[in-house]
């Protein structure tokens, strides 16, 4: 058994996951690094909505960041998130058939 804080730390990490546009960005984050004008561009969703959701994925630690001259580029954190990502989209499949 955990302590009761981590599994709340924990079940926080997941809420993260809880939206589906954060889910999008992620995904398409896990294409490769990109900056918030292509994503907002290729997801239909505005500039400004994407901001904030990778302001609250960067506090989740689930991207991180690069300057690149006065570009902001995105990135998944780690590959653990990758892994998360097949392994939901992986489950989800197998619950259609």
């Amino acid at each position: 058994m955990l302590p009761d804080e981590e599994y709340s730390d924990i079940a926080d990490f997941y809420k993260v996951f809880g939206d589906s546009t954060r889910l999008r960005i992620l995904y398409f984050l896990d294409k490769g690094e990109s900056n918030v004008n292509a994503i907002s561009s290729e997801l239909g969703i505005a500039q400004s909505s994407v901001s904030q959701h990778l302001k609250l994925l960067r506090v989740a630690r689930l991207v991180s960041w690069r300057k690149d001259g006065k570009n902001v580029i995105y990135k998944l954190n780690d590959d653990h998130i990758s892994r998360i990502l097949a392994l939901g989209l992986e489950h989800y499949e197998e619950t259609l058939g």
